[in-house]
């Protein structure tokens, strides 16, 4: 979602303007403080959904909506997001309150929805200078990124209205049968290992255990740090994709993201978070999500595996965008050769090694 400090925002990009007297139209009366004169200014980070600070002095508002272009089904689904964050704050304070949401295109141009403003730092590829006095640090947030993402699995999201979210039953299956569907419309040359590791995964499947409501896309820059308490969360971001379902898939889009210094350089470069040594390895996050939740995490290889295989799809998609010419993004030139290590690394997990 983007650091929530307000020295992370910016100017808003010329070509991610929306009109804001119209918003500001529209917004006035619904929301305490929208009478007032409305500056608006955009979060800087993240790389998907568009998030701007909507500023009306005495308050302040973030508004969340799809990227521009062509959306994926089911994809940046702001009236799903809407749904979470209107009652979960209720029962998980990190999940940040959300207070209107609009599908009308006659008002952006897509739908958004407007939530409170938390404030904090978010933890990219380097280490935050604010932490710079915390030897620690990485340890503290390690273990806090853990409690919270098991505290969100011991959510009763019957009682607080979100029992329609989504289909537990099956959700491993369709995530197998759905990211191997992704990658044959996405790879532009076959990769043994992937058809391996798919292979594995139909056979591996682990026993349904209850289910939980499932952030889906849970990491370390997705949560907003205390800038006095590296041990201390204040918000966990972007829940466009939130349903029910395992919770351990969780755990394990939180492996396949953790990035330890001892991993191979190839892995290193994909980062979204400092590697350095005092972060918890992953191992260590494992037994300490046990403890917390009182999981059985015996499985928590396939899901670790299952979570790679889906990181090597999202590289291709994104690689097959940049060969195809709809982004000119640089950065993207050197995702072609990864899918191949990233889905021989799901295959090195599936194995053991």
């Amino acid at each position: 979602m983007g650091n929530q400090i307000g020295e992370d925002t910016i100017p808003v990009r010329p070509d991610e303007r929306f009109d804001e007297a119209r918003l500001a139209e529209y917004l006035r009366g619904q929301l305490p403080g929208t009478e007032h004169p409305l500056r608006v200014r955009q979060f800087g980070g993240g790389a998907a959904n568009l998030t701007y600070l909507l500023d009306y002095g005495q308050v302040q508002y973030v508004l969340r909506r799809p990227p521009l272009g062509p959306i994926p089904p089911g994809a940046h689904d702001m009236a799903r997001e809407y749904k979470v964050l209107s009652v979960l704050h209720r029962a998980y304070p990190l999940a940040p309150r959300a207070f209107l949401f609009c599908d009308d295109p006659e008002v952006l141009g897509a739908p958004f929805l407007i939530m409170e403003r938390r404030r904090g730092i978010v933890v990219r590829k380097t280490m935050p200078p604010a932490f710079a006095g915390f030897p620690d640090a990485p340890a503290r947030m390690s273990e806090a990124l853990v409690d919270a993402l098991a505290d969100l699995h011991s959510v009763d999201y019957q009682a607080i209205g979100l029992g329609d979210l989504g289909r537990p039953q099956g959700f491993i299956q369709r995530q197998i049968q759905g990211w191997w569907r992704r990658w044959q419309a996405a790879k532009l040359e076959d990769v043994p290992a992937m058809d391996w590791v798919h292979a594995w995964l139909q056979e591996h499947q682990p026993p349904e255990g209850p289910a939980s409501l499932v952030h889906n896309d849970y990491k370390l820059d997705n949560v907003l740090f205390d800038p006095g308490d590296p041990g201390r969360i204040r918000a966990v971001f972007d829940w466009d994709m939130c349903t029910l379902g395992d919770p351990l898939s969780d755990l394990g889009a939180l492996l396949a993201y953790w990035i330890q210094p001892q991993d191979p350089p190839h892995f290193q470069a994909l980062a979204m978070m400092p590697v350095q040594e005092g972060f918890l390895s992953r191992e260590e996050l494992v037994a300490r999500y046990a403890a917390r939740s009182g999981r059985d995490v015996a499985h928590i290889r396939f899901y670790h595996a299952l979570s790679l295989f889906r990181v090597a799809v999202i590289v291709a998609q994104i690689f097959i965008r940049y060969h195809r010419g709809q982004t000119r993004d640089r950065r993207f030139a050197v995702f072609g050769p990864l899918i191949p290590l990233v889905a021989k690394a799901a295959q090195d997990v599936a194995e053991g090694n």
